[in-house]
């Protein structure tokens, strides 16, 4: 599971999903005092965290800018345990969205001055894939015809002083009729355009992490068996 936090990536996982040929610039262990030497730089691994540590952690990085950290990854024998932990930490909510395409082109929306993919809140009684259909049909008044899921990303962000972490399930998605495409201008949307893949992964450099990991998760579902 990957959360971001402030554009942070944190990974929650078991010793059993720990990649050997990974390195760390900084690990740790629960047993040791962190308080007085916590590297806040490039990768940071953490076995076993405290609860009183994974608060810290998370304040941390909802209120501070840390621009020479790249990620803290989080290992726990009791996997389901630290997700339940952290995900107590904040108030739930649910969205869906879709990476449509047309032939080899993508869609992408611009809003808030960013790149971004269509998506949106559930509604009372939809299931995900319903969610992630409607939000992209109304924000980009364009019929699509939904695949299989992506994956699902999580960020955090604050409303009305309240600490909300936002999953959102993402679908592959055919476009059926763009004739009528334009953008939902009253949820923000200021432009709508297709872009081929490699033009999109440069339009995302102006996005956020957890946009540029979803479009990191679509290629590799779509990268083609190479012919020996």
């Amino acid at each position: 599971m990957r959360i971001f936090v402030n554009d942070k990536p944190i990974d929650l996982i078991s010793y059993d999903e720990l990649n050997p040929s990974k390195s760390y610039e900084s690990v740790y262990h629960q047993q040791e005092d962190l308080t007085a030497h916590f590297s806040w730089k490039d990768d940071v691994l953490v076995h076993e965290p405290s609860h009183d540590l994974i608060i810290r952690l998370l304040y941390m990085l909802r209120t501070r800018k840390l621009k020479n950290l790249d990620s803290i990854t989080l290992v726990s024998k009791d996997k389901a345990a630290l997700k339940k932990f952290v995900k107590s930490r904040f108030s739930i909510i649910k969205a869906a969205g879709g990476v449509v395409s047309k032939k080899d082109k993508m869609l992408l929306i611009f809003r808030l001055g960013k790149w971004d993919f269509p998506k949106g809140k559930f509604e009372k009684g939809e299931t995900p894939k319903q969610c992630a259909v409607r939000e992209v049909e109304e924000e980009c008044a364009i019929k699509v015809k939904a695949g299989k899921k992506i994956c699902s990303t999580w960020h955090t962000y604050t409303q009305d002083r309240k600490s909300i972490l936002k999953k959102t399930y993402w679908f592959e998605m055919d476009c059926v009729n763009d004739s009528t495409m334009a953008p939902q201008e009253e949820e923000g949307i200021e432009d709508i355009r297709w872009f081929y893949e490699g033009d999109a992964k440069i339009a995302l450099v102006n996005s956020y992490p957890s946009m540029r990991y979803l479009f990191k998760q679509y290629i590799k579902t779509h990268l083609k068996p190479q012919i020996l």
